[in-house]
């Protein structure tokens, strides 16, 4: 009987913070590969609002229900990173088309670095196609409501953040 090889996708992203919308993702993912590693990149050029290990950490909470989801960080190339992991496919979410014409850019270029490893685009649920972290950041620090875009745990650390308050 020929042994089953484990299907790990990886899903990269800043996550700064994570958002409902790739929490939906992520509970979309996870039924359909044996392992899901949701792993935030590791960018020195980016100015992020929370540290690398609070945004692992609001990650690890908020996918503590899904048995297959580790939480990990990474640098460098994905596709060097995805082969560390013995991951075979790549998870990136689509929101709207502007999404998709620079995923379409970054999935070629992995394919040609590493043609052993898939890309697969999810697209947003709907109730989520419109929210991105950026958006989300901009809204809180104008004081304005951000319930329901984030859980509500990254919700709370977000008006700490930005509010001085909980």
């Amino acid at each position: 009987m020929p042994s089953h090889n484990p299907l790990v996708a990886v899903y990269p992203g800043s996550f700064d913070p994570i958002t409902n919308g790739h929490l939906d993702l992520i509970q979309r993912c996870a039924p359909l590969v044996d392992k899901l590693v949701v792993s935030v990149l590791r960018n020195a050029h980016k100015h992020p609002v929370f540290t690398l290990e609070e945004r692992v950490a609001m990650l690890r909470e908020v996918a503590s229900p899904f048995r297959n989801v580790e939480v990990d960080c990474f640098d460098g190339l994905l596709v060097d990173y995805a082969r560390q992991k013995q991951a075979k496919l790549l998870l990136r979410g689509i929101r709207a088309i502007s999404d998709y014409e620079y995923e379409l850019q970054m999935a070629l270029m992995n394919r040609r670095l590493a043609p052993e490893i898939e890309t697969m685009f999810m697209m947003a649920g709907e109730a989520y196609s419109f929210i991105s972290s950026k958006l989300v950041k901009e809204v809180i620090g104008l004081g304005g409501n951000i319930s329901g875009l984030v859980p509500p745990s990254v919700e709370e650390k977000l008006k700490q953040r930005f509010l001085g308050r909980a």
